[in-house]
């Protein structure tokens, strides 16, 4: 089979047909016994698409909104042909696959490859190895992925159950950000100009904004979710913004988490749930037992407590019963309940929230904690400033840029691929191996901040060697406002061990750590004016890109990168790259 195009709408509808059917995958050829091939084309090329009474032209996949979903099951080789049709240079993240024996496909641009140029094309080869659960696929580089993303669904292997009751249906959740202008001249915008960015006109739950903006409701640009009485859905959330962190719940309905970021967690019920930029939490949804008048408001909206300018909208979808098995009620008029949902900047909900996830950690998932360390890195991550090119009248803090920092640091993206350099030996004037381990300068980090708020600028490195066991802190700044900021480790899912408010205490909180059943993710919120302490073997060779999955923070420089060395045995060495790497 070719290129998948869809319909917005029909590319849920189409996933839930998927999963309860496996036969509509595109193209499949047996590699081995157990396991499948999966071929998909990704066209990337302009289209036309309308929202909120604006249309414009963008960059999608094969012409939807958002990108057409990905499913396979754990053991599968996934082949993805991504063709580039635009002006803009492309590269596609698998978002939480860990790239085992595969990093030349990992995706960011200039990390671990170049990014693939108009009229070329990549094929993404990877095997999807020990991995089952939500997922997703997004551009990664300069704010493509406004509009290039989309699920990626893998299902355990074949008679493997869930280790919770089989759903009756499953439905995928995506939340985006969508602006009226094109979202690439926002952020080129603002990188010149030093301020923030303008924000989003709106949030979107599978692509569209929904009822409660004036225009969308004109237009019904609202996704509709619709319910059987007494029937338990398994929803697959996941948040695709780029900048914002949300709250989401269903009116009048409570849920069950059972998966974080495609790991199950021992299941804990919630009414509100919190969700990062670049996670995804599978629910339990359990309807009323009898049908419904009601309609019911599946709301989501921002957690936020910086200080700059951020989109405080909310976006929804709406949840209704069917009257009879097939039809569902055309009373327009019947009532629509609405969630109460968290006050924007309510930490304090957040933090409660966060606490109540744990891994199973029993006979069938096991987990492996690092119980002590070869390796202990502290990182500050948070906010700062660069100075305005002379001549030149910025609109950053005191006439200065916005900038972001780990340790001071604020990376700089090389013009050609770090792996490649790495593997080939030439990392000279690519990049360096001194990333600090503890920041160069120490102040009162959520104190009151330090009168210079400069950063550094460089391409740095932090080398682990293979299988080492690694700790790292990171801690929140108040430089130019706390917030929180979701980490994404690419090539690794870590422990987090442990997580508190002020600054992070050496000697006091290790002894706090939970090294028994600690949650188990690829991203995770640094809390607001706060802590988070994550633990994970280096077990995996490459490099490894570390980010805030905030957007602008990112293009400001939050961001890091790891080389982890080879190992002794041959699976445990980087192997060479692939014949169509895209060239810088």
């Amino acid at each position: 089979m070719g290129a998948l195009i869809f319909h917005p709408a029909a590319i849920f509808g189409a996933l839930v047909l998927a999963i309860s059917s496996i036969g509509f995958f595109p193209s499949v050829v047996i590699a081995y016994p157990g396991a499948i091939t999966r071929h998909y084309t990704f066209d990337v090329r302009l289209q036309n698409v309308t929202r909120l009474c604006h249309t414009k032209s963008m960059v999608t996949v094969n012409g939807s909104f958002p990108g057409p979903p990905i499913y396979a099951r754990e053991g599968d080789r996934l082949v993805i042909k991504v063709i580039n049709n635009v002006n803009n240079n492309v590269s596609l993240h698998w978002h939480g696959i860990r790239q085992v024996q595969s990093q030349w496909a990992d995706g960011p641009a200039y990390i671990t490859q170049c990014p693939i140029q108009r009229g070329h094309s990549y094929v993404y080869n990877f095997t999807l190895t020990g991995q089952r659960g939500t997922f997703f696929w997004h551009a990664h580089i300069t704010w493509l992925r406004a509009t290039l993303y989309g699920p990626l669904i893998i299902l355990p292997k074949h008679n493997v159950p869930y280790p919770f009751a089989k759903p009756y249906k499953e439905i995928p959740i995506i939340f985006g950000e969508w602006w009226n202008s094109d979202s690439e001249a926002v952020i080129n915008q603002a990188l010149q100009s030093g301020g923030g960015p303008n924000v989003s006109d709106a949030y979107t739950i599978n692509g569209l904004a929904g009822p409660l903006y004036n225009c969308s409701q004109k237009q019904n640009e609202t996704f509709k979710l619709k319910v059987k009485a007494g029937k338990t859905y398994l929803l697959r959330l996941i948040n695709a913004a780029l900048n914002g962190e949300l709250f989401f719940s269903i009116a009048n309905h409570s849920v069950t988490v059972v998966e974080a970021d495609a790991l199950y967690v021992k299941p804990f019920k919630t009414d509100i749930v919190v969700i990062a930029p670049g996670q995804t939490t599978n629910v339990l949804l359990k309807t009323k037992p009898h049908h419904q008048q009601s309609r019911f408001l599946m709301a989501a909206r921002p957690y936020f407590t910086g200080t700059g300018t951020f989109d405080n909208t909310t976006t929804a979808a709406i949840l209704e019963y069917y009257t009879t098995t097939t039809t569902t009620s055309k009373d327009h008029h019947a009532p629509l309940i609405r969630p109460t949902l968290p006050a924007i900047n309510d930490t304090a909900y957040v933090a409660n929230f966060t606490s109540k996830f744990r891994s199973l950690a029993n006979d069938k998932f096991p987990i492996r904690v690092p119980q002590t360390v070869d390796r202990t890195f502290f990182f500050t991550v948070g906010l700062g400033t660069s100075p305005c090119p002379k001549n030149q009248t910025c609109q950053g803090p005191n006439g200065t840029k916005f900038a972001a920092s780990m340790n001071n640091v604020s990376f700089v993206l090389p013009n050609t691929s770090m792996l490649q350099s790495y593997f080939f030996k030439k990392s000279n004037g690519v990049f360096t191996y001194d990333f600090p381990t503890s920041p160069l300068i120490k102040f009162n980090y959520t104190g009151t901040p330090p009168n210079n708020t400069m950063v550094m600028n460089g391409t740095k490195v932090a080398v682990l060697r293979f299988n080492a066991s690694v700790e790292v802190v990171l801690q929140d700044t108040s430089i130019l406002g706390a917030e929180s900021h979701p980490l994404h480790l690419h090539g690794y899912n870590f422990f987090v061990v442990g997580q508190g408010f002020g600054n992070f205490d050496p000697k006091k909180d290790p002894a706090k750590y939970n090294l028994v059943d600690p949650q188990e993710r690829n991203t995770v919120g640094v809390p607001s004016g706060g802590w988070v302490a994550i633990r994970f073997f280096a077990d995996n060779p490459g490099v490894w890109f570390m980010h805030c999955h905030f957007e602008v923070h990112l293009s400001w420089g939050l961001k890091m990168a790891w080389i982890v060395e080879d190992g002794k045995l041959p699976n445990q060495k980087l192997p060479p790259p692939p014949a169509d790497l895209p060239k810088c």
